[in-house]
């Protein structure tokens, strides 16, 4: 697939073929289904944690006489029948970790990056460096390349301090080195601006089966 390379004011530059070997394969959903699924699991502390009957305060004493009251007999106020008392089968700290084999993990990022060239949502520009970090700068080029207001994924091909800064206060943008990204980073951005030198990145990191 070939795309127009175009520098940060928007001007065209050129072209370059997109490696078949990442946007060229077939997009298969299950695989990126499991790395989105197993993505967010990751995301969860798990550290959620209600106290049993053992864990609550109180409950040393009996609440009342045995008889006489005319209600029902209670041993102990940490009963989980009684406000306040314990937790019965309450959530306990655990992993929602899931694994996935390295060669689905590699299937799902080639099918994110695939399926959003299809949709003529990947867009190339012309590597360049900013002196300083300014947002205007990356505002202005997202308006020259008609991406304002859209979720971008921008993958560069090594961290830039200077752009990573201007770019992280813009609504919808978010930057990333292009061998760091996962299935769920490519997929919840509706368009892909990719550094010319980042094309090399992905082929490197992504190519292989």
């Amino acid at each position: 697939m070939t795309v127009e390379v175009v520098t940060k004011d928007g001007a065209k530059s050129g072209t370059i073929e997109l490696p078949a070997t990442v946007f060229g394969v077939e997009p298969n959903e299950h695989a990126m289904y499991l790395a989105v699924r197993a993505y967010l699991a990751h995301r969860r502390q798990g550290t959620h944690k209600n106290k049993t009957r053992s864990e609550v305060s109180g409950g040393g004493k009996k609440p009342f006489k045995q008889k006489g009251t005319g209600g029902a007999r209670r041993g102990t106020s940490r009963s989980p029948l009684q406000p306040g008392g314990g937790k019965i089968h309450g959530p306990i700290p655990h992993l929602y970790r899931v694994e996935l084999p390295v060669k689905v993990k590699r299937l799902a990022r080639k099918s994110a990056l695939a399926l959003r060239a299809r949709e003529n949502n990947v867009h190339v520009v012309e590597d360049f460096t900013l002196q300083q970090a300014k947002t205007k700068d990356i505002a202005s080029m997202m308006k020259a390349l008609n991406l304002d207001g859209s979720k971008v994924l921008v993958l560069l091909p090594q961290t830039d301090t200077n752009v990573v800064r201007s770019a992280r206060n813009i609504p919808g943008v978010t930057t990333f080195p292009a061998d760091k990204i996962s299935a769920y980073d490519v997929l919840s951005h509706g368009k892909l601006l990719i550094f010319k030198s980042a094309v090399q990145t992905l082929e490197q990191s992504f190519g292989s089966n």
